[in-house]
């Protein structure tokens, strides 16, 4: 199936609150496209196997908390849906954490106000870094999540890290 991608301020309706304010705020942001999906293709997988979107577009946004000293510190992590985040190595010395790990999902979608299979680096909330594999940050055409289950992001890469002041490329974040 072909999806259809349209300007993402065109379609409020498809991007949780977060995200709407995040592309509203950086004009260079006008460029970001987005496409409504049935809910059930939320998961990468799934919409890999039903759609024209490939597994080297997609790119999977997951948060981490790293804990030292009683201190929780989060940050978002972006990698290709081919890859996977090197939580306990590279992400881990990124927080300077003695423990990390996913952070659990009831937290996530409190901060965020975005929901699981949504979960998306436009919108973060302020202090939370946004830790970026080299391969997303190149790729042309990025697609990733918009905040709620039922549509889905496109942009590039370089633009991304261009409009998230808190972006950040890790060389080794892909484990």
């Amino acid at each position: 199936m072909a999806l259809t991608w349209s300007p993402a301020l065109e379609r409020p309706d498809l991007l949780a609150p977060a995200v709407l304010e995040a592309l509203t705020a950086d004009p260079r942001l006008a460029a970001v496209e987005v496409t409504a999906i049935d809910p059930e293709l939320a998961d990468t997988a799934a919409l890999v196997e039903a759609t024209d979107v490939t597994a080297g577009q997609s790119a999977n946004c997951v948060v981490v908390a790293g804990r030292r000293g009683g201190e929780t510190r989060y940050a978002a992590c972006l990698v290709m849906s081919t890859g996977r985040a090197d939580v306990n190595g590279a992400v881990r010395r990124r927080l300077d954490a003695r423990k990390a790990s996913f952070a659990p999902l009831a937290e996530v979608e409190a901060a965020t106000g975005m929901a699981y299979g949504g979960i998306t680096p436009l919108g973060l909330p302020d202090g939370w870094p946004l830790l970026v594999a080299p391969v997303v940050a190149e790729h042309p055409a990025i697609v990733i999540g918009s905040g709620v289950r039922h549509s889905k992001l496109r942009l590039p890469g370089p633009l991304l890290l261009e409009a998230v002041a808190a972006a950040e490329v890790l060389p080794d974040l892909m484990g």
